[in-house]
């Protein structure tokens, strides 16, 4: 294949150099440094297998057989990165970490080939590919501590942060962990991630937890060339952004193998001693473009582009070679061209490997359903004596009635008696209890360790989580209110729901996400504590969104959410119903219709409720109510005053948002022939949409109708009750399908 300009100035530069006297190999290329020549030797390897896999994959996308393309070149010194880590340190990387990779693979002590491999087939999208198996080309590997990131930016260093945090916290619960006690987190993003959201949300987490006094083993690495596709990054705001509280600054020349060791060997070591966050800047070029498809010559002028090319790290890394009089130039290009032949037979091998073949294949590790052994799990309680110590001797069961509220305490409660590595947290969960004081005396009765307040930052709430779930622990973050959820919804969107997906399973997020939410708050309003919208949590594939309305179904389908997420890793989001909370009655006042008793763990499994299983309400056969969350209790009051027209009436409550309880819903309809939604939700994106798709597809023949919200958002005061659903809009919709 014709060889493009940056291969080219390669090989013409290396020509040109002189070799010097022969020196120890085993000693330091320069005075007070730790870079051997042994050791640069062997990078230098990595980084130019690295140059050719990004030669390969241009090759392979000109062939029609490649599908990715934005490659390392320039940033070959990560290697040095590598190289001062253990293979232990777990890894979230940026895309332009080939080196990284090749260096990590080695290490760990695979053969040179290996390593190759995992990357090639992952530009040929083949299922052979270790980690995504064909799902996107990343940088991953069970093996290899390399937890991995798809191309979206900046989004790991919350979840990066979280590891960090979770290694420092499994220590000092006396936890089990993936990662060894003096474990560094390592992290890499580019200049221009610097300024996205989720990286200050990554840096200022490090930095307020440091400030505080917390460990946080994190190295965060900025591979600096200066430009974000065709947006050029101010000279010296890397620096001025990365200098914060408690973060120790390192910087050093990309480009030179043995400035960008010695700079990641102290900053490494700052980071492993001292159990504090540092950023180390690397200074590097960009070569070859963003991506296979970009014409740099549009926006960038020849000048520049001759400077990144007089940059060019490999270059940089032979002439210290052949200086030091480890090889001469000729034998350094021999052994260029026998790389290069060897990586693009391999790549020629890598077309040959099967790919994905079907729709089941693609989506078979989005959402591995094990019910048998949720169901299984989901009724394990604590030993009677923990429990006992847990409740301080006073068992829920043996209590009058709870609310909504109340059940959710004590069975967040019971499930921290029996699983030590469950943590709740998030904003003012601790001694407040939260804003309506659901985990109310949770950190009295398991420490500031297991139940604690966050900062106030749901992305950080969120990357928190993500980190201590891919480390082992089964975290229970709490999202004040739905509105807030959105703020940082990639998190789940982005990160958890994706994490599965591109590891086949080898990494996953087993996490319950607890979101107050929806609106019909009495005496308060207001969008951003009133929120309905939910279709955006509904878009992501294989989240379980559970949505219990009654205290009885919210104790039992946590356990089964936590259950899901221990046994399948499964990301769940849990959907409170403030205005439900505290209610207590259904029909009239002091009726106690909405208060249940807690249900002892002896009946557990009796009442345990699998994921996607809905709850119906009478036995009518005129129509069926479909309603979830607040519609629950309007639609139960409206089917009373109905019923006792002589109508015969059942509710179904879905209970389950994704997925959907099809199978119990088609049944339900069928009975009666008469379908009408009650949706809190809005009109369009909500809930009622899909319950309606569900039955046409399904072929039901009878009459829908639904009511929702309106498309609005909620509104301060009483005008709320302007575009939310009512009481008197689902009556009067029954009505009008009763004929």
């Amino acid at each position: 294949m014709a060889r493009d300009t940056v291969e080219t100035h390669f090989i013409q530069a290396v020509t040109t150099l002189e070799a010097g006297a022969a020196r120890d190999p085993g000693r330091p290329l320069r005075e007070g440094g730790p870079l051997t020549g042994d050791l640069c030797r062997t990078l230098f390897q990595r980084q130019t297998d690295s140059r050719l896999l990004d030669i390969a994959a241009r090759w392979l996308r000109g062939q029609g057989e490649g599908f990715y393309t934005i490659g390392s070149a320039g940033h070959e010194g990560n290697a040095a990165v590598a190289a001062a880590l253990r293979p232990t340190d777990p890894a979230l990387l940026h895309y332009r970490s080939g080196a990284f990779y090749l260096t990590r693979s080695e290490q760990a002590g695979r053969l040179p080939d290996e390593g190759l491999r995992d990357v090639l087939m992952g530009l040929a999208a083949s299922t052979e590919e270790p980690i995504a198996g064909g799902r996107h080309k990343v940088f991953g590997h069970p093996d290899l501590a390399v937890i991995p990131q798809t191309s979206t930016i900046a989004s790991h260093l919350p979840r990066a942060v979280g590891v960090a945090f979770a290694i420092e916290r499994a220590r000092a619960l006396d936890l089990r962990s993936p990662w060894p006690r003096d474990a560094v987190v390592v992290c890499s993003f580019g200049d221009a991630s610097v300024n996205h959201a989720t990286a200050l949300t990554g840096l200022n987490t490090a930095a307020y937890a440091t400030y505080q006094g917390q460990a946080m083993p994190i190295l965060f690495v900025c591979e600096d060339n200066g430009i974000g596709i065709s947006v050029r990054t101010p000279r010296g705001w890397v620096e001025a952004a990365a200098r914060r509280p408690g973060i120790e600054y390192f910087s050093a020349d990309g480009c030179d193998l043995a400035d960008s060791y010695a700079a990641a060997v102290r900053a490494v070591e700052h980071v492993r001693t001292r159990r504090s966050p540092a950023f180390l800047h690397l200074s590097t070029v960009r070569l070859m473009g963003h991506a296979g498809s970009d014409v740099e010559s549009a926006y960038r002028t020849q000048r520049e582009l001759r400077a990144d090319l007089e940059r060019d790290p490999l270059v940089g890394t032979a002439r210290m070679l052949v200086a030091a009089g480890l090889i001469t130039p000729e034998e350094l290009l021999r052994s260029y061209e026998s790389a290069r032949e060897h990586v693009l037979r391999l790549a020629l091998e890598s077309t040959r490997r099967p790919r994905l073949g079907s729709a089941e294949e693609v989506m078979r590790p989005l959402a591995p359903r094990r019910p048998d052994m949720i169901a299984k799990i989901a009724p394990v309680a604590a030993e009677a004596a923990v429990r006992e110590k847990a409740f301080a001797g006073s068992l829920p069961e043996a209590d009058k009635p709870m609310t909504l509220s109340q059940s959710i305490n004590r069975t967040l409660a019971d499930a921290m008696a029996v699983h030590p590595e469950m943590m709740v947290f998030g904003e003012d969960v601790a001694k407040k209890g939260g804003v309506y004081g659901v985990t109310r005396g949770l950190q009295k009765r398991f420490g500031p360790g297991r139940v604690f307040d966050t900062h106030l930052d749901e992305q950080a709430i969120l990357g928190l989580a993500l980190g201590s779930a891919v480390s082992g622990m089964l975290p229970v973050p709490e999202i004040q209110y739905l509105a807030y959820l959105h703020n940082a919804l990639d998190q789940i969107r982005g990160e958890a729901a994706t994490q599965r997906f591109f590891s086949q399973g080898a990494y996953v997020n087993p996490m319950v996400v607890r979101v107050a939410g929806y609106a019909y708050q009495k005496g308060f309003g207001g969008h951003f504590h009133n929120d309905n919208a939910v279709g955006a949590l509904r878009d992501i594939p294989g989240v379980v969104i559970a949505s219990p309305a009654r205290p009885d179904d919210a104790a039992a389908m946590l356990r089964t959410c936590l259950a899901a997420a221990r046994t399948e890793g499964s990301v769940c989001v849990f959907l409170e119903p403030i205005a439900l909370y505290n209610t207590k009655d259904l029909f009239e006042e002091g009726d106690g219709g909405w208060l249940a008793p807690y249900v002892p763990p002896a009946r557990w499994s009796e009442t345990h409720v699998p994921i996607g299983r809905a709850r119906s309400y009478g036995d009518g056969r005129d129509l069926t109510i479909v309603t979830f969350g607040n519609g629950l209790r309007m639609s139960l009051r409206a089917a009373v005053r109905l019923t006792q027209e002589g109508y015969g009436c059942r509710v179904l409550d879905l209970r389950w948002l994704s997925p959907l309880p099809v199978d119990d819903l088609i049944r339900a309809a069928e009975l009666t022939g008469k379908v009408l939604v009650a949706d809190e939700t809005r009109r369009t994106g909500g809930v009622s949409e899909g319950v309606m798709t569900e039955l046409l597809d399904a072929g039901f023949s009878g009459q829908i109708a639904r009511v929702t919200s309106s498309d609005s958002f909620v509104p301060l005061g009483e005008a709320a009750h302007h575009v939310l659903l009512s009481e008197d809009e689902i009556e009067q919709a029954a009505r009008k399908l009763l004929g």
